[in-house]
């Protein structure tokens, strides 16, 4: 195999701490032995070593896909589809638009991206699915049942819809809440600490080191996460690899990665039939055969699909098309 010079153009860096800092960060070990990169912007002053560039989200990298084409047409240029690009940019946004076409092919994250996309595109675009080490499925309480939710505060995420069904638990003594991210919207941080304060049992921890959150997934016998929209979020993986059942948004974004009739979803900003879930999965919490255990039979078949290995190679067969085609 030839040892080529891999850029990765993410719009977030290490101190975003983020889903495609995540992705971005794991693709580069992944890569190896091929010599990568990570960039916010480009061209900079090493441009002319790269041989292939893998952009992710097309609306934020619209500027650098662009940039590259000028110079060497669609010849090495991959673009990654990661969210808010994908079930919304596209749509109306030119420079997205242009992107989608300037690019050799197109990656996205979860098997549902495909239909977003427009059909003149879907011959060359294929599904890259995230993957992380498997990691040990700890032994929880039954004296109560322990969530968590992860991911930084805006409107996208709808952290609201946590909040809102927290309050509706307020007096249950046995479901406690930990939220972890930052406020990257400051109403939602206000609206976050109003929360604490009524409901004694939903904890705000702000934005916590990468380790210290998956410990805490591990930790927990639920991940609820309630996106308004998802190109494949990382933190469900993470959660499925840890052995933590979703509690999850019925969104293309979450279904593509859960499996399309899983029952274990709510609609969008549908607090109650959140909060009723949580009450549902910690009524039989200890029964073999309830909700809580059907989730956690679900999710570790599911978890098979998010292995190191099929990653690795999917990205390596990838950056070959694009060096040879």
């Amino acid at each position: 195999m030839q040892k080529l010079r891999v850029l990765i153009v993410s719009p977030a860096l290490a101190d975003a701490n983020n889903g495609n800092w995540q992705t971005a960060q794991r693709w580069k070990s992944l890569l190896a032995p091929h010599t990568v990169r990570i960039v916010r912007e480009w061209p900079d002053a090493q441009a002319a070593q790269d041989d292939i560039m893998l952009a992710l989200h097309a609306r934020r990298s619209a500027a650098a896909v662009q940039a590259w084409f000028d110079q060497r047409g669609p010849k090495g240029l991959g673009l990654v589809l990661t969210g808010t690009d994908l079930y919304r940019d596209i749509q109306h946004d030119a420079a997205a638009q242009a992107a989608l076409t300037q690019a050799h092919s197109l990656v996205v994250l979860q098997s549902q991206g495909l239909q977003a996309l427009p059909q003149v595109h879907h011959s060359k675009t294929r599904v890259i699915v995230a993957s992380g080490r498997s990691r040990q499925t700890l032994v929880k309480t039954a004296r109560h049942l322990r969530v968590v939710m992860v991911g930084h505060m805006r409107d996208e995420k709808d952290p609201r819809t946590l909040m809102a069904a927290a309050q509706q638990l307020r007096t249950r003594p046995d479901i406690f809440i930990d939220h972890i991210g930052q406020a990257l919207d400051p109403a939602l941080g206000q609206a976050a600490h109003e929360t604490q304060t009524q409901c004694p049992r939903y904890r705000w921890l702000g934005g916590l080191p990468h380790a210290a959150t998956l410990q805490r997934i591990q930790r927990a016998h639920l991940l609820v996460h309630t996106s308004r929209m998802e190109g494949g979020a990382h933190v469900l993986m993470e959660a499925l690899r840890s052995g933590t059942p979703v509690l999850a948004s019925r969104i293309d974004g979450n279904l593509g990665m859960l499996g399309d009739n899983y029952p274990g979803v709510f609609e969008v900003g549908d607090a109650p039939a959140l909060a009723d879930l949580l009450q549902q999965c910690r009524s039989n919490q200890n029964s073999f055969g309830g909700l809580l255990s059907h989730l956690t039979a679900l999710c570790v078949k599911r978890a098979t699909l998010f292995e190191p290995q099929a990653e690795r190679s999917a990205l390596h067969r990838w950056v070959q098309d694009l060096w040879t085609h």
